[in-house]
């Protein structure tokens, strides 16, 4: 069964919810600039549990080119082999 846009941002919100003291909402729109303990360490810590759910790689500079967890949703949904509708 393929896995939709909507799965993987239940995921994400998953590992924010491990991750994160504060609640954090994850929206299309959220970026490192709308939370406070959104720091360099917790990014790679991020990336770090995202490889690991969901299997997969990112490749160097890959994650740092999204501006928003819109476009790093796109980018999990891409490396799970979804397409762009």
């Amino acid at each position: 069964m393929e896995t939709t846009r909507d799965e993987v941002f239940s995921r994400l919100q998953t590992i924010f919810d491990e991750l994160f003291l504060d609640e954090v909402v994850v929206t299309p729109e959220l970026s490192a600039k709308d939370v406070e303990e959104w720091d360099s360490l917790m990014h790679i810590s991020l990336v770090v549990s995202v490889e690991e759910r969901f299997g997969i790689r990112f490749r160097v500079g890959e994650v740092e080119a999204t501006r928003n967890a819109g476009e790093f949703v796109n980018l999990i949904f891409d490396r799970l082999g979804g397409s762009h509708v």
